[in-house]
């Protein structure tokens, strides 16, 4: 189709579905990302594209996280203390305050 041969569907692809932008990066990190690419056999693009939709991924789970998934290790590991103190009305006696 159009001549290109097995070429055509990848430049249709990318035309449709994919945005070119442009950042600027250390040259120690595309060292890196083109070390990675080149050990995976893909393009620095494919490498740069996993590594953000990972990030963002990561960035919407935790901040789906409530403050007890965050914290759910560390609840029951103090021995000693009232059982009460934030139930408690007398516990909880000028706290905000100055």
């Amino acid at each position: 189709m159009f001549g290109l041969g097995i070429a055509f569907p990848k430049i249709w692809y990318y035309r449709v579905y994919m945005t070119t932008i442009t950042c600027k990066i250390p040259e120690s990190l595309d060292a890196e990302i083109e070390a990675v690419a080149a050990k995976r056999g893909v393009s620095k693009s494919v490498v740069v594209r996993d590594a953000i939709e990972a990030s963002l991924a990561e960035q919407k789970r935790r901040a789906g996280l409530s403050a007890y998934d965050v914290m759910k290790n560390a609840c029951g590991i103090i021995r000693r203390g009232p059982r009460d103190l934030a139930t408690n009305p007398k516990h909880m006696k000028g706290f905000g305050r100055d």
